[in-house]
């Protein structure tokens, strides 16, 4: 009939029968006619325990090595899928990210997908199998290493997968029922969002909604793939992201002026202090961080506490990245002569995401009001069309999150469901 794109997160396929679980929901899906595509993540938090263990080993692993390891996860859940695949009476083969196609740059631990060339996985579909392809992990074009593509990027596995086998969509399995206003774990009064464009939904990735990964959403928002995020623990309708055009098109859909609240604690803050305020030092700094592929968010700058024709320059990052960002700094501390560099990482970014607040005023008042009267103290703040982020203590992460929550009316009458997993 059709051609789907499944993918199964960690917490989906956490133990033994789980895989069971799973495989039989495949087994239905393929017993309605459909040719099935699957993409699996590594089961549980292994990927974490993989990370832990190599730093047990050795403080600064290569990457190059690190990539070796942590996608044996993927490769583990694929061969026992497959093997509870064939004990239902379906044929199914399992692919390693290379063998399936997915050809990447070079880098390690953050490639990114430049070409997908599936004539295995076509094979194996017009051969009646069920195709199983180990997400996060491709082939460098140039180099043949193994390559992974950052951390939750099985989800860019399967959308670019859905893309390059023309699927007539993308199902994302995770362990909540879909895109939820606010993380579930956190705020368990958040509400399900039914539908969400390309757009919102970039905005929420990117500022730590953990449901989808960014880049997963622009590749899906560039070839116009639909993604339906949905709870492989039931049967229950989920959440579509697909063109706002679309959404806005059902005239009896309401829509909210904040679809949620995001929020991420992976972020770090370093503080360039006493930056010589003269034309061209700014550019050096972040020609350095650059240099050092280090991905920077927001950025502050204000009057020096030092001396008043000095500045201070703030800016956030993966935590991941910080040593790389602080050594790439000290380098050029002679050359741009600032004073010193602080590195903070008990903080959180927490986000407000809505188209609506293009036409409404009062967002930012009724956002920053919230977190007074929770009495979060504002680091940083930052905004976009539909963005308003702001960087808060690690501790009161919780509390912005619930009282933005309340605040623009988003809670639900019902207890949202979290099935499993960790949200780590």
């Amino acid at each position: 009939m059709g051609r789907i794109v499944q993918k199964f997160g960690g917490s989906s396929v956490e133990d033994a029968e789980s895989i069971k679980r799973v495989a039989r929901r495949i087994a239905r899906t393929r017993g309605e006619g459909h040719d099935v595509i699957i993409v699996i993540s590594a089961m549980g938090d292994t990927t974490d325990e993989l990370m832990d263990l190599a730093l047990q080993v050795s403080p600064r692993p290569k990457s190059r090595e690190l990539d070796m390891l942590l996608t044996t996860g993927e490769r583990q859940s694929a061969a026992l899928l497959a093997m509870a695949l064939s004990d239902l009476g379906v044929e199914a083969v399992s692919y390693t990210g290379s063998q399936a196609g997915v050809l990447t740059t070079p880098t390690h631990g953050n490639a990114r997908i430049i070409d997908i060339t599936p004539g295995r996985v076509e094979k194996s579909l017009n051969e009646g199998k069920v195709t199983i392809v180990a997400g996060f992990q491709g082939v460098s074009q140039d180099t043949k290493d193994i390559t992974t593509l950052g951390r939750g990027a099985s989800d860019t596995t399967a959308v670019a997968l859905a893309a390059a086998l023309n699927a007539d969509y993308c199902e994302i399995y995770s362990d909540v029922d879909g895109v939820y206003t606010a993380d579930p774990r956190i705020a368990p009064s958040a509400r399900q969002i039914r539908e969400i464009g390309y757009e919102d939904m970039m905005e929420m990735a990117a500022s730590g909604a953990k449901i989808l990964h960014l880049r997963c959403v622009e590749y899906a928002r560039r070839e116009n793939v639909p993604v339906h995020v949905r709870s492989s623990f039931t049967d229950k309708q989920g959440t579509w992201v697909r063109n706002q055009d679309e959404i806005d098109r059902d005239e009896t859909m309401e829509q909210a002026i904040i679809t949620g609240i995001a929020h991420d604690r992976g972020e770090a803050k370093i503080t360039v202090v006493g930056v010589p305020d003269r034309v061209g030092e700014a550019a050096a700094i972040f020609t350095a961080v650059a240099d050092a592929d280090v991905n920077i968010d927001m950025i502050v700058q204000n009057i020096s506490r030092l001396s008043d024709v000095k500045t201070d320059i703030s800016f956030t990052l993966p935590m991941s990245d910080g040593a790389k960002a602080i050594a790439a700094i000290e380098a050029i501390k002679d050359a741009v002569g600032f004073e010193e560099l602080l590195y903070d990482d008990q903080i959180g970014k927490v986000s407000a995401v809505g188209v609506g607040m293009r036409s409404h005023p009062g967002v930012s008042a009724t956002f920053f009001r919230a977190l007074a009267e929770a009495d979060v103290n504002l680091q940083m703040i930052s905004t976009s069309e539909i963005r308003i982020s702001v960087i808060v203590g690690a501790d009161d992460v919780d509390a912005a999150v619930r009282a933005s929550h309340t605040a623009f009316g988003l809670d639900a009458e019902e207890t949202a469901t979290v099935y499993a997993g960790t949200g780590r």
